[in-house]
């Protein structure tokens, strides 16, 4: 059975995810670098990591297994979990898969460049109600497809 690992530090659907792995029996873990309250459930368990950049990151990337879910807009994370076999979905539903995550990667870099050279100045749009609902069709799927026994 597969698990769901959160990265948990600004992420906006753990509720969401808490729901639909209720409803599917899955136990979640939700790293984050500080304490934060979580549903009292056995299926629900909160890893608190030291401070630190990519602490969290690396957490998750060495305890995901195959056919785990990471729920992260991290791209790099999702590019670590992606070599292990986990599947990846992004905050607003977005699947990372091994066919566009260096694409993903590619224009993260890009991207980070132009802000840095001015030419950029603004981050990502607001996380709206329709993100919420195609993350959670995102996910899913994505449950659905592994106890199918799909492949990507």
């Amino acid at each position: 059975m597969p698990e769901i690992y959160i990265d948990g530090d600004g992420c906006p659907v753990k509720r969401e995810v808490y729901k639909v792995a209720s409803r599917y029996g899955l136990k979640v873990k939700v790293v984050s670098n500080s304490w934060m309250r979580i549903p009292d459930s056995n299926r629900i368990e909160l890893i608190v990591v030291e401070s630190g950049a990519d602490v969290a990151d690396d957490w998750i990337a060495e305890h995901v297994m195959e056919n785990d879910i990471v729920i992260s807009g991290d791209i790099p994370l999702a590019h670590r979990c992606l070599a292990r076999g986990a599947h990846v979905i992004g905050n607003t539903g977005r699947p990372f898969t091994p066919d566009n995550i260096g694409n993903a990667l590619s224009m993260r870099d890009l991207l980070a460049d132009l802000r840095e050279q001015g030419v950029m100045t603004g981050g990502p749009k607001p996380f709206s109600k329709k993100d919420r609902s195609k993350f959670l069709q995102a996910l899913d799927e994505t449950i659905v497809k592994i106890r199918r026994g799909s492949s990507r």
